[in-house]
């Protein structure tokens, strides 16, 4: 199987990554490190619900109708868009790390990581596992060899599969986590005087090329780091053309988002269309979070805030509701030739079918886990900033 080919439910699959919140958003504080920005955490909702469209629009089409010449035109622009959240999410989690790998050691860090993402993807992996064991439907990754690479995360240096339906990038964020954390240690904490101290450092931006070298989707990461810095010091287009500057790199996104399906893979680096969508996507979310933005005036609202808390939640669930929505509505004839009303009572049934199962697996195995091992919230009221 390959990225594209979503074991268990033919779905594409991506990665997010979510903070916990409080109910209501709080305001932003401005200027300082670390300083919550709700908009980023608006947009982690909105991509979250960009891929969950995307997968009912084009599973169907792949599932469904697939000779229908009609739908597959009409919808084949919002299905490639749809895979720009996935990058999105890339890119805000750059932005969101870097304080955390700065505030926390190396042993706190990754225990945070593990109880904020773990347990969620343990649960639905574990599921998957169960159910291709049953039905052997994936034989492939029905085995030890692919099994167990993919519950530790580090699939992607095996070259195996994934296996929970979206898991695919979490690959790269752990490894992106892991990076992350071993050279803000090394380079940053540590003093650099001494010459393992150099040399370890050297070795460590040597293998940050390789892995953005090797798999070019980590580049989306780079750019939010690179967005992080450059908010801390204020630095973007003046006001007055700030929401030009902004819509001129959205409507960047949205064509070369649309024309294709980027997998950012080392063969699609020759396309100079992946080096557009890549500065696009980095362009926009600059200017995206800055103060009173477009983006910021349109993302500010309270559905929005909750679909970026539970965005996470919402990556991993959407896959199962899909399915078994679709599989009932194959079952009762309900995917008629008219597939514009077949399609608007797929959507009037899994979209709130699938926000339910959301939220009980978010406040049980994406919250309660953090809260359980920390007795914190991963979002602090009281000082205002992100625990990504």
């Amino acid at each position: 199987m390959t990225e594209n080919s979503s074991p268990a439910l033919a779905l594409d699959r991506q990665a997010t990554l979510t903070i916990e919140t409080p109910a209501k958003p709080p305001r932003e504080k401005k200027g300082g490190k670390g300083a919550f920005n709700p908009t980023v955490h608006g947009l982690r909702g909105i991509a979250a619900t960009m891929v969950f469209l995307a997968h009912v629009i084009g599973g169907l089409g792949e599932n469904v109708y697939p000779q229908s010449h009609s739908y597959l035109s009409l919808t084949e622009l919002p299905w490639n868009f749809g895979r720009w959240g996935v990058w999105l999410f890339f890119v805000i989690s750059g932005y969101v790390i870097l304080p955390s790998v700065l505030r926390y050691t190396p042993r706190e860090f990754a225990l945070r990581r593990f109880f904020r993402l773990y347990p969620l993807f343990l649960a639905f992996s574990l599921l998957f596992i169960a159910m291709n064991a049953w039905s052997n439907a994936y034989p492939e990754v029905n085995s030890l060899g692919a099994i167990i690479p993919a519950l530790l995360m580090v699939n992607l240096l095996t070259g195996t599969e994934q296996l929970t339906p979206n898991a695919w990038s979490l690959s790269y964020e752990v490894l992106f986590y892991a990076m992350a954390c071993l050279t803000a240690h090394v380079a940053l904490r540590r003093p650099f005087g001494s010459a393992a101290d150099r040399v370890a450092s050297v070795l460590l931006a040597a293998a940050s090329a390789w892995l953005i070298y090797r798999f070019p989707a980590m580049a989306f990461f780079a750019a939010g780091i690179v967005a992080r810095l450059l908010d801390e010091r204020g630095l973007r287009p003046s006001g007055a053309w700030h929401p030009l500057w902004e819509v001129v790199a959205f409507a960047g996104c949205l064509y070369f988002g649309s024309v294709q399906h980027y997998g950012f893979t080392q063969k699609e680096m020759g396309d100079p269309h992946a080096y557009a969508m890549l500065f696009f996507t980095a362009a926009y979310f600059h200017m995206a979070i800055g103060p009173n933005s477009l983006t910021a005036r349109l993302l500010d609202r309270p559905a929005i805030f909750y679909l970026g808390t539970v965005s996470y939640s919402l990556y991993l669930a959407h896959p199962y509701t899909y399915f078994a929505a679709r599989q009932i509505f194959v079952h009762f004839g309900l995917f008629g030739p008219n597939w514009p009303l077949s399609l608007a009572l797929f959507l009037v049934v899994v979209v709130p079918v699938t926000l339910g199962f959301t939220h009980i697996v978010y406040r049980l195995l994406e919250r309660y886990p953090y809260q359980w091992y920390f007795h914190e919230r991963v979002f602090h009221r009281n000082r205002i900033k992100s625990a990504a």
